[in-house]
């Protein structure tokens, strides 16, 4: 039985678009600790540490802070790779809700700020929680002040990414976007 040619593109489009969606894997070798922490801070490091493990991966996202007090360069909302799937798709729907006004998510989720200025890292401990998740206990001080969080993190293809941010006394950063884009 022969197939109609458009049943047979519609077949390969589908198989393509559900390759993309499962995280297909980079043909591309992985750096080796040492190449990753040969990186200046910034992007390349932090996604270079992101195939070596979670506190690598960690230690890479605050280096950046630490290095030049900026932080990373933003991307467009809901579409940067240190965030996990879930975490991107809300923060992109905060922004798009918010529709052109300043959104819920106004600041650096990772530094807990809006500026770094003499920022330091003071320690970071990491707890797995599973075959692809993890806690990172993380302290750090900026501007002067001690600040405590929790990384969440979630081991998405090859790649750690964050899938939320936890500050004592407030309720963890998924949940309030949830409260504002629902």
């Amino acid at each position: 039985m022969r197939v109609p040619f458009p049943a047979v593109s519609f077949a390969l489009v589908t198989v393509a678009a559900l390759a993309g969606l499962t995280g297909c894997s980079d043909p591309r070798p992985a750096p080796t600790e040492a190449a990753a922490a040969a990186l200046p801070p910034g992007r390349p490091a932090v996604y270079a540490a992101a195939l070596e493990g979670p506190e690598p991966f960690v230690r890479a996202l605050y280096a950046v802070y630490a290095a030049d007090g900026g932080g990373l360069s933003p991307l467009p909302p809901g579409q940067d790779p240190i965030y996990g799937r879930m975490l991107n798709a809300m923060i992109g729907a905060d922004f798009a809700k918010a529709g052109g006004e300043v959104p819920f998510l106004d600041h650096d989720p990772i530094c807990g700020c809006q500026d770094a200025a003499d920022f330091a890292l003071q320690s970071v401990t990491v707890t797995g929680t599973g075959s692809t998740t993890a806690e990172a206990a993380v302290v750090f001080t900026n501007m002067g002040e001690v600040r405590h969080q929790t990384l969440k993190l979630i081991r998405e293809g090859r790649y750690w990414r964050v899938s939320d941010v936890l500050v004592p006394g407030e309720a963890p950063l998924t949940e309030q976007l949830l409260k504002v884009i629902d």
